[in-house]
């Protein structure tokens, strides 16, 4: 037990070492800069530096980088080695405040949205304080912001961290309004929910779609998937159970609190989850346990698949992204209180959420829009791609007395004189969980449960903080101006449950019902990442952007084009390895397999009778219709191929990619699947769902 904790963050340069190591002064300027922004000063940088370099170099570091996450939704690095030559030909290990605090990394490659021209190369990393430094693989990375040489945020951290300080500065003033003067800063906390596949390495490389795209492009479904719900919870096979052993062991001595592992629906599919942390650290270790996960699987012989939709017909993979709000006291913000004062004070931030969600449908469905989450967004696993929140049914009689301004009519039936109903005592479940709803209350946090598998979640949780931020900062106007605090405390939380709550909804998200009721209401329907990224640019969602300092107009256009043109590539890819399967290798097989039968039946009615040829008359007059319809879905899917050079923006490339390439891959795919179901599994050439599924004991 003392090796398990004692390995638990043994790799992170976190509070421990830098308290052994740094000067008294360093150290409180250090956890000045974390807890409220306070600038380090050369002198301290170069403190930290030094004793971040001896620590590295003791762990057996021999180079650093400055880890950033660029707009690919991967992290990248560029090692330096700490070696330094010095006159007399020997070396000694250098590293500066300056290089800690700042670096230079070539950007030109990076996706920049036309923030600068191809020729230009130069991009910055800047330091993030508030997220530790780590070795991991013989190098100490030190998280960073990146952005583009005239100062444009080009990475998914820097607005991440902006929105994480407007949403700071607007839950301060609230609470100051409710009389705290001692929390000195609000943060959201993120605990994220990683769903994954293993499948066998050998059975990966032998199926092209899954090594350029990471989805299966075809496959006929297998006699036996997840129906029988047996995988589910299930004992875990001992090679996943090696593979998750080695996975935990490296996370922990990272410092990332793995709590949670089980086996999930699908066969071959498997979920983790971390203890919660604040958004900007929670993002880093996202993407460390996505990298890790897949290294690792590489060391047991397996794969391991984030994509959104592997495999057709079974549950897809998502992120769910658990989001609540605490202040540096450790208060949580969205915790029902004990007294009437806390219950205020949760229902204004409960109500904000609310609001938020409402107002901003549009940027919660962009920050999860991807052509693989496209996919599976409104299956039996995941939520709609409509956004509706999930109360339970408990509180939402709550918010419906205090809308109607009448005593709750539960259990305590009592109306308090602080300008709103109090809130009944109820405990974390007193409601059964909706797994179809995409943004659900679980008792003191919001779980966003539309984040794909293998997205960074520091799209939504900028969305998220950006929208709740502006909001809170409307209330606190609001109140700010109010004559009677306890009186327009009760008017603004009563005319936002009013105004609002068309985006509340307890019922099965899956009901096709619910698609013409969420119509009525006037919610949002975006099922495609090129319907929904045009509101991305609206009037309003800039305004709210620039008002919060989050992005500039120009920012927000860049993300815009690299999203759309991300989209597009991917699909286009999808298209050109699809004909690339289909021409090399399926129907030649399917060519070969028919021509066997043709010389089977004509000996077979020679020797015998035509009577005894049923089966291979059938299957070949079968296979050649299905043959020449799958041959006329290639032609005209390579002809939308080759329209793609004749877009003339990323938006027009990305439209046609959804409504002309994916629906002729649908066709060509329903061609494919069939002649597989009744092939000889000898000259079928590529392994089946069944063996792949089901490849890892």
């Amino acid at each position: 037990m003392n090796k398990l904790i004692d390995s638990f963050g043994s790799m992170v340069f976190g509070d421990e070492a830098m308290k052994k190591r740094l000067p008294r002064a360093t150290y409180e300027a250090l956890l000045l800069a974390r807890r409220i922004g306070k600038r380090l000063s050369p002198e301290e940088a170069d403190a930290v530096a030094e004793a971040m370099k001896d620590w590295a170099l003791e762990k057996g570091a021999t180079h650093f980088t400055h880890w950033f996450q660029p707009m690919t939704g991967i992290t990248a690095e560029k090692h330096d080695s700490f070696l330094a030559p010095t006159g007399d030909g020997s070396v000694i290990a250098d590293f500066s405040g300056k290089e800690l605090i700042h670096g230079e990394p070539d950007a030109s490659s990076f996706p920049s949205g036309g923030l600068r021209a191809t020729f230009e190369a130069r991009g910055y990393t800047a330091w993030d304080p508030t997220s530790n430094a780590f070795v991991k693989d013989h190098v100490l990375c030190i998280p960073t912001a990146f952005c583009s040489y005239g100062g444009e945020a080009i990475d998914k951290k820097t607005p991440l961290l902006r929105s994480m300080d407007a949403l700071n500065k607007q839950a301060l003033r609230i609470l100051r309004l409710f009389g705290d003067s001692e929390t000195e800063s609000v943060r959201p906390m993120v605990g994220a929910e990683q769903e994954y596949f293993l499948v066998d390495r050998d059975m990966f490389r032998r199926r092209w779609d899954l090594v350029y795209t990471g989805r299966t492009l075809i496959g006929a479904r297998p006699p036996k998937g997840q129906e029988l719900d047996d995988h589910y919870f299930g004992a875990i096979k001992p090679r996943v159970a090696a593979f998750m052993t080695e996975l935990d062991e490296e996370l922990w001595a990272l410092g990332i609190p793995a709590k949670t592992e089980h086996n999930e629906a699908a066969p071959a599919q498997h979920e983790l989850a971390c203890v919660f942390t604040t958004a900007n650290i929670e993002a880093d270790q996202n993407q460390l346990v996505m990298e890790r996960m897949k290294r690792i699987a590489d060391k047991h012989g397996m794969v391991c698949l984030l994509h959104e939709k592997p495999f057709l017909g079974v549950n897809g993979s998502g992120k769910h992204n658990n989001w609540s709000l605490a202040t540096d006291r450790g208060e949580n913000l969205l915790n029902p209180g004990a007294t009437p004062e806390e219950n205020a004070k949760f229902l204004l931030f409960l109500t904000a959420v609310i609001r938020a969600v409402d107002e901003h449908q549009d940027l919660l469905r962009i920050s999860v829009a991807s052509a693989g989450n496209d996919h599976r967004l409104g299956g039996d696993e995941a939520p709609p791609a409509i956004l509706s929140i999930f109360l339970g049914d408990e509180l939402c009689a709550i918010l419906e007395s205090i809308k109607n301004d009448e005593p709750y009519q539960g259990s305590e039936k009592k109306l308090f004189k602080v300008g709103v109903h109090v809130l009944p005592r109820f405990t974390r479940d007193s409601t059964d969980r909706n797994r179809t709803s995409p943004f659900a209350f679980t008792g003191n946090k919001f779980e966003f449960r539309m984040v794909g598998a293998s997205a960074s979640i520091s799209e939504a949780n900028i969305m998220l903080n950006t929208a709740v931020a502006d909001v809170l900062a409307r209330f606190a106007d609001y109140l700010e101006e109010a004559d009677n605090f306890d009186a327009a405390l009760h008017d603004l939380i009563r005319a936002t449950i009013r105004s609002h709550d068309r985006i509340l909804f307890n019922g099965n998200g899956y009901d096709e019902a619910w698609v013409s009721e969420a119509a009525r209401r006037g919610l949002l329907n975006l099922r495609t990442t090129p319907e929904a990224l045009p509101y991305l640019l609206s009037e309003k969602n800039e305004a709210l952007f620039l008002r919060n300092k989050v992005f500039s107009p120009t920012e927000l256009k860049a993300r815009y084009d690299i999203m759309m043109a991300q989209y597009a590539k991917e699909v286009k890819v999808e298209a050109l390895t699809m004909l690339d399967m289909i021409r090399k290798d399926i129907l030649p097989a399917v060519s070969r397999f028919t021509g066997k039968l043709v010389d089977a039946a004509l000996k077979k009615a020679e020797l015998l009778s035509p009577t005894y040829i049923q089966y291979e008359k059938a299957v070949i007059t079968q296979l050649s219709k299905l043959e020449s319809k799958a041959w006329k879905a290639v032609t005209l899917l390579d002809e939308a191929v080759a329209a793609t050079v004749a877009c003339p923006d990323s938006t027009a490339f990305a439209t046609h990619c959804a409504e002309k390439l994916l629906p002729l891959m649908s066709e060509l795919r329903s061609y494919a699947d069939e002649m597989e179901c009744i092939m000889d599994k000898r000259y079928w050439p590529y392994p089946s769902y069944g063996e792949i599924l089901f490849s890892v004991y």
